[in-house]
């Protein structure tokens, strides 16, 4: 049974009030876990019973805090509000329920405004810009927006090409043909071509600017001024595809449809990654677009891959439901390098065991996920840990600005996090071991007016 001071009606609270107990239910919850976190980390999870782990009674509070924040933003008193109503996630569970979207692409400016996609990459969305306080849209005829990894081309992909721009509004350096969707079709079977763009999951230029990854759930491709390559599916697995449905489902048309589709390219262009549910892990010389790689996952599913800063570690992760795992390997290796699924191997490192990681970025020799239970967690490229921290629901999108010292951070509650990286303070209302500060939470929520800042 609940004690009496924990049963009471949040709305018959003034505001300072409301504030005195939700700060002192975050201090009390967020202590509690940071603990029980450190147990876990310390003992191994195995020895840690799940009834240890604190609960958060939070949640009576939540509309209430939500209708404190509204207020703040009308009013612009929000630099305080932090400090008034420390953020949290799992109070407000119910809420992001009815209000989440996706976030699935962020881009943190060398000037600190911050480029936002709004909506799945299967829906109609839209993108805006974030300069401080002010959220502006961009034109509605954006599909999706990537940048190179030196920071200084952007993609734009709009229905009639993509355009390759040298800095943020600056001039175009190339402009690149869509793929028709029946490129590297084995002979014997005719797919229909594309009646416009496919579904963008990610576009990255090139550092050369003359042509970019391509990543959808249509095909990986490589897009160039005269036309599409096609890296995924593989032609072998097209054809295996293709011969199966035949065989099954006769009346129906080949198509070839990727899940948990991913690719990025090494630092110095030479290399490519990509990968999906079905497929090993990738690896292709970029100039010629020949498979140089085949690396077995380690757990179920290919979801994720990512090249060190320096480009000589890349690192694969692999899933199964909300776990794991990511291992390295030497990119000296992967010329002819081919091994089974869930076969070890030496010459790898075992980089993190427990994350089904949704987006990274890389700083000096460390990398930093994003993962499925909606926490950052850090490690260096010898698998150290080296810090985490919880942001909540399962992150879509990240980005680090060049000195590495700030993240932006997307996840599917709607969330978008600002972070400010090893300020050498510990914030007493933030889940995780590091000396992170988040300076800002936005709520992109569906059904409130304005984008919310808490």
């Amino acid at each position: 049974m609940p004690k009496e001071s924990d049963i009471f009606n949040a709305d018959e609270l003034s505001e300072n009030e409301l504030s005195l107990r939700w700060r002192q239910e975050s201090q009390r919850y967020v202590t509690e876990v940071n603990r029980f976190i450190q147990k876990g980390l310390q003992d191994g999870w195995e020895n840690v019973p799940e009834s240890a782990e604190p609960k958060d009674k939070r949640e009576p509070m939540a509309t209430a805090v939500l209708d404190a924040i509204r207020r703040a933003n009308e009013s612009g008193n929000v630099d305080d509000l932090h400090n008034r109503f420390p953020r949290a996630h799992g109070p407000f569970i119910g809420l992001i329920e009815k209000n989440a979207q996706s976030l699935p692409v962020v881009l943190l400016l060398n000037n600190g405004q911050i480029v936002l996609r709004i909506g799945s990459p299967f829906e109609n969305g839209r993108f805006v810009i974030i300069d401080g306080d002010k959220v502006e849209p961009l034109s509605s005829d954006i599909i999706s927006i990537g940048r190179s990894s030196n920071h200084e081309l952007f993609a734009f992909a709009r229905h009639e090409g993509v355009t390759i721009q040298e800095g943020w509004g600056g001039p175009v350096r190339s402009m690149l043909k869509w793929p028709q969707g029946n490129e590297g079709v084995p002979n014997g079977f005719t797919v229909d071509p594309n009646e416009g763009p496919p579904t963008i999951t990610k576009i990255t230029p090139f550092d050369t600017g003359d042509k970019a990854l391509l990543v959808s759930p249509e095909g990986v491709f490589i897009l160039t001024k005269e036309r599409a390559f096609r890296l995924l599916p593989t032609k072998t697995e097209m054809k295996e595809h293709f011969e199966w449905l035949k065989k099954e489902y006769p009346e129906d048309p080949p198509i070839y449809d990727l899940s948990m589709e991913h690719g990025a390219i090494s630092p110095d262009g030479t290399l490519i990654t990509a990968g999906h549910q079905s497929s090993m892990h990738f690896v292709f010389d970029a100039t010629t677009l020949e498979v140089v790689s085949e690396i077995g996952p380690m757990s179920e599913y290919p979801h994720f891959s990512v090249f060190s800063s320096d480009g000589k570690l890349v690192a694969f992760n692999s899933c199964h439901f909300y776990n794991g795992m990511t291992i390295g390997v030497p990119t000296r290796l992967l010329p002819g390098l081919k091994t089974e699924a869930y076969e070890p191997d030496d010459r790898f490192v075992q980089l993190e065991e427990g994350s089904r990681v949704y987006a990274a970025v890389t700083r000096d020799d460390e990398f930093i996920v994003g993962d499925a239970s909606g926490y950052l967690r850090a490690f260096d490229v010898n698998g150290n840990f080296r810090w985490q921290h919880f942001i909540g629901s399962s992150v879509g999108d990240i980005d680090i600005s060049r000195d590495g010292k700030q993240l932006v951070v997307t996840t599917y509650a709607g969330f978008l996090s600002i972070i400010d990286l090893d300020t050498g303070e510990t914030d007493p209302f933030a889940i995780g071991t590091a000396t992170h500060l988040e300076r800002r939470r936005w709520l992109f929520w569906k059904n409130e007016s304005k984008p919310l800042m808490w």
